[in-house]
This record gives structure tokens, sequence and C-alpha cells, in this order.
């Protein structure tokens, strides 16, 4: 299937203003665009770009002060398959994990494990099997976090979400990654595009998406603790411990949001 998707987000800036932009698709998913992915300006900025350590692209620009809209469309090719259920195997030793997921084990800005290690071995520690834990991690963070748009908070943690039973889909996913890290499952935050392709249209407005990913039998696989179903055309943006390494826009002075729209739908033949 070919998806269309993009955005259009201003900000009123009071003076110059220095920002990352974290909007361009993750170079792993270069290969199947059918259109630039490509941010633009109005007015006209210069911009340059670099990868960050988890390999995503980011965006560098110098906002003059005024009104300044970024804005992207793009079409891609996707397989239309919904997202790949892990086996039922054994967890990993972690002696046998590679180094380079190593880091996805231990606590973050946003996913405090730490906070959160007696509960999930008393919830889950007598689960056997990789899959088998993530899945009932899954099933209890999608029934006991209530998905609120209009309680969003940029300051929530997955223990805040543990007690405030209340967030959006980042928060679903922070409390995912923080418990399945308690269990010595590898995990980490994921965002992009998640249209409403084979599923009900959301009454909610379009966003980006957060769900989540762990390494079992050898690779990384998608879980979404807020559907909690398998979804289609999921298109990743950018990958990290937790949300404070994938902001889609971060400003060094104050940059006040004056508009958001995020579109994805699906091409019809």
């Amino acid at each position: 299937m070919i998806i269309e998707a993009g955005f259009k987000i201003s900000f009123q800036c009071p003076n110059w203003t220095p920002m990352l932009l974290q909007l361009n698709l993750h170079p792993s998913r270069s290969g199947d665009l059918r259109s630039p992915d490509m941010i633009a300006s109005d007015p006209p900025l210069a911009t340059n770009f670099y990868f960050d350590l988890y390999g995503n692209q980011v965006t560098r620009v110098d906002v003059p002060p005024g009104l300044v809209t970024f804005h992207n469309s793009f079409q891609i090719q996707d397989s239309g398959e919904p997202d790949q259920i892990p086996p039922y195997g054994p967890l990993t030793p972690i002696a046998q994990l590679p180094n380079d997921v190593l880091l996805y084990l231990v606590s973050s800005r946003y996913c405090d494990s730490d906070a959160l290690a007696d509960f999930a071995w008393g919830q889950f520690g007598r689960i056997d099997g990789g899959y088998a834990r993530v899945k009932a991690i899954c099933d209890f963070v999608h029934s006991h976090i209530r998905f609120n748009y209009m309680e969003a908070s940029p300051l929530r943690s997955a223990s805040d979400a543990m007690r405030d039973k209340v967030g959006v889909c980042r928060d679903f996913a922070h409390t995912a990654v923080a418990l399945c890290r308690c269990l010595n499952i590898p995990a980490r935050y994921a965002t992009g595009y998640l249209g409403d392709i084979g599923v009900p249209v959301d009454v909610n407005p379009m966003d980006f998406s957060a769900w989540f990913e762990v390494f079992l039998e050898g690779r990384w696989w998608t879980m979404d603790a807020r559907h909690n179903h398998p979804r289609i055309g999921r298109i990743l943006m950018g990958r990290g411990r937790d949300a404070a390494d994938v902001a889609i826009t971060t400003a060094f002075g104050v940059a006040n949001l004056a508009h958001f729209e995020v579109t994805t739908d699906e091409v019809k033949a």
C-alpha cells in the first residue's frame, strides 16, 4: 500500500531561537519513500542536519522573530501487513545480549524502572518466557492507564503514569518500557506516524504516535501497549531510551506553539 503522511507545525518566536527538529523519517525507512521526505519552512530558512547517537536524523535551524511554519508531505510504500508477533520463546539471559542493547535495560528520564522494580517482579516475575512477560505487561498497561488527550503532561514519568492511571500514547509506551527493563527485557521508545488504517477512525485529533520495541529472540519487535493489538502502517521517525531522546522539536529559547497538524492516510488506488 501507499501511505501519504505529513505535518504542518507553526511557532511564534519573540527572538532569534535555535531549534532542533526530529521530524524526518528514520533512515531505516528511506528506501520505502515514493516522494522526498523534506522539511520546508515559511519563511524559507537555512537548515542542516546530522544523525544522533541513536541513528535518528535531526535538523538544525535558527528561527527569526515572528511566526514560522514547518511542513512536510510525502508518500511511502508500506507492506500493508500488521505488526509481527514475537514467538513464545525463552527470555535471553543478559550475558548473551549484544553490547549495544544493554543501554535499554537501565532507567532513563521518563522510564524510571528503578521506581517500579518491586511491583514488576511481584506482578510479572513468575511468568516464564520473554514474549509471555511482554504480553502480560502490555495487557496490564493497556487496562491500567486511561487514554485522555486533554490530560497529557510533558513531565509525566512511567511511575507517575502508574500512579495517575491516565495519559497519552507516550505514557503507555514509557510505562511498558520501564516494566520490561525491570524484568531484564531490553526495551526502547519509538515514535512516528500511525494512521487509522484498518481500524475505526479515532475521535481524537491526529497526532504523532508513540510505541515501543523489545529485544527478543535476537532482534527487535514492535509492541504497542496503548492499542494492544497489531496495527498496519506504522512509519518510524525516531528511537531512543524514552521521549527525551526523540522530541519532535527542541527550542533553545521561547517558541510558542501556534498550529499543529498531522496527517496519515492510505492512498486509495
